[in-house]
């Protein structure tokens, strides 16, 4: 019995905008666009919030699993709602899980969901019970705007849930196979719930210092491993597919002293299929190395087993590097779910929509006492890209408490 993710699902909200319009609405140096690699991002529409984007994203899963197994829910995010009260509780409500379960929130930037899936597996090991699932959830809000420079057209917004059980269907993780580093560093951070902080240079220079000191540290830890030949395919953490590839250049050259042209077959092979999905919804912070790891399974629908070496970095800093399974079954239950059809669907919106749209999404965790959202006014976007499919919309806010309701 090996534990994983036995389901996976990402949301990308309902509209989006092409990063190039973002680069030519902010006249920002289109020679810096392929850096990027972004082809779109997307956008949270007033009635979005961290809560809807959780629920969102785990909907699709329960309603094929049901919840009566679920005993454990943690949510993991940057964009809190309260400072003692968790999204957990909200997400926890809206979905119906039963009162005989855990529930908690983890903080610790972009690495906030993996450190929630080990504590996930650990959780359910130590239980013992075949019946038992947790529920793990990545969910965050952007509220970058034009300050952010080039990380505006590379910042989405959206959730990642994951169901972790004891059958590891689409990912069961290697017992004991990781690698960690981590340290205080001042690479981002957001000190007011509508402002980010960005040093780009600071965050890239920790970034591939932990992805090269935790997969050492895999190493040290897993006998034989090997970057090269251990792994099928490899999956960075991806703020933007740039970085992914920026990473996966320094390994190869630290690890195997490869060529240039060697690390460009490699990364075509072993990484391109895992930039896809980061690369039409854009940074989901501690929900983007699991959009890779979905667009991995989706892309390349594994026909056999094969190994995939994960990393996952969060700003401040902590990382890990850790590896699994994927196989056919991975495949399956991702086609099932249809995410690339859903991100496809959503609605492409021009610079001036998205100018529109953009202080409601900032503003949507700082505390108001009382909010009138006009959920009527952008039904019409919704319906349309969700087809059908229930969405959990926030309706207002009374009294600093946020009312929510299922709606389509």
């Amino acid at each position: 019995m090996t534990h994983g993710i036995e389901w996976l699902n990402v949301y990308g909200g309902v509209a989006a905008i092409r990063a190039k319009a973002i680069f030519d609405g902010r006249g920002l140096d289109t020679e810096r666009f392929g850096n990027v690699m972004m082809d779109a991002r997307s956008v949270a529409l007033p009635f979005e919030d961290p809560v809807t984007n959780a629920a969102n994203a785990a909907r699709p899963i329960l309603d094929r699993t049901g919840t009566d197994r679920i005993e454990l829910l943690i949510t993991a995010t940057e964009s809190g709602l309260d400072h003692s009260k968790s999204v957990a509780s909200h997400v926890h409500r809206a979905l119906g899980l039963p009162a005989s379960c855990r529930m908690l929130e983890v903080k610790q930037a972009c690495y906030g969901a993996t450190a929630a899936l080990h504590l996930a597996i650990g959780h359910l090991a130590a239980r013992a019970d075949p019946e038992a699932r947790a529920l793990v959830i990545a969910t965050d809000v952007a509220v970058v705007g034009a300050e952010g420079a080039y990380a505006e057209p590379a910042t989405g917004s959206g959730a990642v849930a994951m169901l972790v059980g004891p059958d590891g269907g689409v990912l069961a993780v290697d017992p004991g196979a990781y690698g960690l580093h981590s340290f205080e560093t001042l690479d981002s951070a957001r000190p007011h719930p509508d402002r980010d902080l960005v040093d780009v240079d600071q965050s890239l220079v920790a970034y591939l210092s932990c992805a090269t000191a935790s997969f050492a540290d895999y190493r040290n830890r897993v006998a034989g491993a090997d970057l090269e030949t251990t792994f099928d395919h490899l999956v960075w953490h991806t703020p933007f597919a740039g970085m992914a590839k920026a990473a996966h250049r320094a390994l190869m050259r630290d690890q195997a002293r490869a060529s240039t042209a060697a690390i460009e077959a490699d990364f075509a092979r072993r990484v391109e299929a895992s930039l896809r999905y980061p690369g039409l919804i854009g940074n989901l912070f501690s929900g983007s190395v699991y959009a890779a790891l979905a667009s991995l399974v989706d892309t390349a629908r594994p026909a056999r087993e094969a190994r995939v070496g994960i990393f996952s970095y969060g700003s401040g800093c902590a990382s890990e590097f850790f590896s699994g399974l994927i196989g056919p079954r991975s495949a399956a239950r991702l086609a099932e779910l249809r995410i690339g059809d859903q991100l496809d669907a959503r609605v492409d919106l021009d610079f001036d929509q998205y100018l529109a749209l953009l202080p409601a999404a900032r503003s949507c965790l700082v505390p108001q006492k009382d909010k009138d959202i006009d959920v009527e006014g952008h039904l019409g976007l919704a319906r349309a890209a969700a087809a059908g499919r229930p969405l959990l919309a926030l309706t207002g806010v009374r009294d600093y408490r946020r009312t929510y309701e299922w709606i389509n």
